[in-house]
């Protein structure tokens, strides 16, 4: 009798991760409980992970907390977990789960670059304008036009892109990919290297936002000659700059009576909080529904919010939160797309290393030459070339896209993964070397200790 209760505890034991619900097609549908529980052991793993890696990320190669949460997404995806272990991974990340793990990395991430908005300092973009408007033109015409000559090559080779796809849809898509900077991880690692308040990082963050804004309108208008229809690219284009301008606009004073309140009281309320939080969603949501991104809604947002008390407090509620929780799961949704295995010959990897170079000549040594024109001395501008071509995660986020709608195929979006995780990984590396190193040597910026404390602790 006991021996039978054993087995059957086994036996429920061992069924704890598969599904429960009705028989949908021969097969058991999940269940409300059951996506509980995998999110609940989905979130364990990738914290567990995200700190380990981004641990050893900063102690054995110096780079930044973020870069090895980056690297910890793709370890957690079929790249490697689900190489190695892929009847575990599969029972830990089945893709019924997905969809929930996708709404809780939009709302991270959107989160994030509200709380990256607040610490816009608009009187160094007033003072930087020229130089900024120069970088983010260099960031989008430079990538296009290095696209323009690459793109006919590629289109000559089988599987990289959709069969019958036209030269221009194909030369766009790929300009919008190697344009693309990596906002939110830019965003962090400026956090990070103790340079959020600096005009260099202000300068970096407008042209990335600027870059990323024009990718995602050329992608929606490549997206409706792929069955979306021109609704699809005028809604993108037309919603995004009347919600931009409405902000830029009016955003500040609508919002001033908040951070009145904030000020008069000593403390942000948890009635402020919801509002602002509210707020945050409403203009995620806006962004997200015209075809855009949600955290362009967020960080717009966050940069008209008041400043002073209301940001200070704002960040010692929220923050932790976000950097801690939120954002892992962005980097492991990402991260579960991503397959490395696709570049498997020597054509394939020469084809690989030539679009590293190419990217990387069009965003660093364009935004580089700009900056330079614009007046900047050489130091500053290595390190804004260094900055701006950092792709991150932003870049899978629309080469996912391509993959799904067939524009791309498995392994050009392969290819452009490994474009994503170097540029990234050498953004931190490089920034040290051309301006870094001598910025901290002089006392312009504090130690690479002291950034890493901010970006892990709340702001005060």
């Amino acid at each position: 009798m006991i021996a039978d209760w054993f087995a059957d505890l086994w036996r429920v034991a061992g069924d704890v991760l598969n599904a429960h619900g009705p028989a949908v097609d021969a097969a058991k549908s999940f269940a409300p409980s059951d996506y509980s529980i995998h999110f609940f052991l989905q979130i364990a793993v990738i914290l567990a992970t995200c700190r380990i890696v981004g641990w050893l990320a900063r102690r054995l190669f110096g780079q930044p907390q973020v870069v090895g949460e980056m690297i910890a997404g793709v370890i957690l995806g079929p790249s490697l977990f689900g190489l190695v272990f892929p009847e575990i991974q599969g029972a830990l990340f089945p893709k019924e789960t997905r969809n929930v793990l996708y709404v809780g990395a939009q709302f991270g991430v959107g989160l994030y670059m509200f709380l990256v908005g607040t610490t816009l300092r608009l009187d160094h973009f007033q003072s930087k304008a020229k130089s900024a408007a120069g970088v983010s033109a260099a960031g989008i015409g430079a990538p296009f036009l290095f696209a323009f000559l690459i793109t006919p090559f590629l289109l000559t080779v089988p599987g990289l892109f959709a069969d019958g796809i036209s030269r221009l849809n194909a030369t766009l898509f790929m300009g919008a990919c190697i344009a693309l900077t990596a906002f939110p991880m830019l965003a962090r690692i400026i956090n990070e290297r103790g340079l959020a308040n600096s005009s260099l990082g202000t300068l970096s963050l407008t042209a990335g936002a600027f870059d990323d804004a024009a990718s995602w309108c050329i992608l929606a208008i490549v997206l409706a000659t792929f069955g979306g229809g021109p609704g699809v690219a005028l809604l993108a284009i037309i919603g995004g700059v009347s919600f931009a301008a409405f902000m830029l606009l009016f955003g500040r004073r609508l919002l001033a009576p908040l951070g009145t309140v904030v000020e008069r009281q000593g403390q942000m309320s948890h009635g402020i909080l919801s509002v602002t939080l509210m707020l945050y969603a409403l203009s995620a949501f806006v962004m997200d529904a015209v075809g855009i991104h949600a955290v362009f809604g967020g960080f717009l947002l966050g940069a008209c919010m008041p400043r002073g008390r209301f940001v200070e407090e704002l960040k010692r509620k929220v923050e932790p939160m976000t950097v801690v929780f939120l954002l892992p799961m962005f980097f492991t949704y990402s991260g579960l797309n991503t397959r490395l295995d696709m570049v498997n010959n020597a054509t394939l990897l020469l084809i690989a290393l030539g679009i590293l170079a190419v990217s990387i000549a069009a965003k660093f040594g364009a935004c580089w030459l700009a900056a330079r024109l614009a007046g900047e001395d050489n130091r500053t501008a290595m390190g804004i070339g260094a900055l701006m071509n950092a792709r991150g995660l932003m870049e899978l986020i629309i080469i996912n896209i391509g993959l799904q709608k067939g524009i791309i195929g498995p392994t050009l979006f392969a290819m452009m993964v490994l474009m994503a995780i170097v540029t990234t990984v050498m953004a931190g590396p490089l920034f040290e070397l051309v301006y870094g190193r001598q910025a901290r040597a002089s006392g312009e910026l504090g130690s690479l200790a002291d950034g890493d404390d901010r970006a892990a602790m709340p702001a005060s």
